[in-house]
């Protein structure tokens, strides 16, 4: 029992580095993971490496092929449309039923994460060309508190996880063109500010355009140039 803990621990944590790493953009979308290479430079077990891999498939991020192995999701402007659509939908109704049931907390809670998110540089002088970790993780938080007044539990998974699936195009989408015509701080501000004030119609116009507005980015530069280029 002891042993079996021990190693859905290590598997926990290869998923949880893995899983950084790739929305962190250090692996490429399409790039191929080998087992041999996770094992060596996240000093673990193929049984763990494999475990962490499933899991991530689980949550779209990476994608399993017969005779090939894993590899990051691939990205295309098929996938992008149909996964831009069904967030429209399903975050602008969790956030409609945000505003309509949250509380006082919950309130606090968006106005707590904004202030973090604001706070949070975006950038660093170590990797100027894409957002940190910490910029992405706080991003997700505000987000995420922003429809967590919803009570239907149902549509906050599917919104959570398809926000989640969303995050390699997000990454891809601020670390190749940083648009000089977006204030995306700006859209955060407006985002927060119908929210508490209960306007639940512009709060979601707002935020379907906050989405549509990032699909509209790659669209507009293509996808082909961020993946991985094929193995030798």
């Amino acid at each position: 029992m002891a042993k079996e803990g021990r190693s859905a621990t290590r598997a926990a944590a290869v998923h949880q580095r893995l899983r950084d790493d790739i929305l962190g953009g250090r692996f490429r979308p399409g790039e191929r993971l080998k087992f041999q290479q996770i094992c060596e430079d996240y000093k673990t077990s193929v049984g763990a490496a494999r475990e962490a891999l499933t899991r991530l498939a689980s949550e779209g991020l990476v994608r399993s092929q017969p005779n090939f192995g894993y590899m990051v999701t691939p990205l295309s402007l098929e996938d992008l449309e149909d996964l831009t659509a069904a967030r429209v939908e399903l975050e602008c109704m969790a956030l409609r039923m945000s505003i309509e049931k949250g509380d006082r907390q919950w309130e606090a809670n968006a106005v707590a994460a904004h202030h973090l998110l604001a706070r949070t540089p975006f950038t660093s002088s170590e990797q100027p060309s894409r957002p940190t970790d910490e910029w992405a993780r706080v991003h997700t938080e505000f987000h995420f508190a922003l429809i967590a007044g919803c009570p239907n539990r149902r549509i906050l998974q599917v919104a959570r996880s398809l926000r989640e699936e969303a995050g390699l195009y997000q990454l891809w989408s601020v670390s190749f063109q940083r648009k000089p015509d977006r204030d995306g701080a700006a859209e955060h501000r407006a985002l927060l500010d119908a929210s508490v004030d209960r306007d639940a119609e512009r709060a979601a116009l707002l935020l379907r355009e906050h989405l549509q507005h990032t699909a509209r980015l790659l669209q507009a530069d293509g996808l082909h140039e961020l993946h991985a280029p094929p193995e030798e």
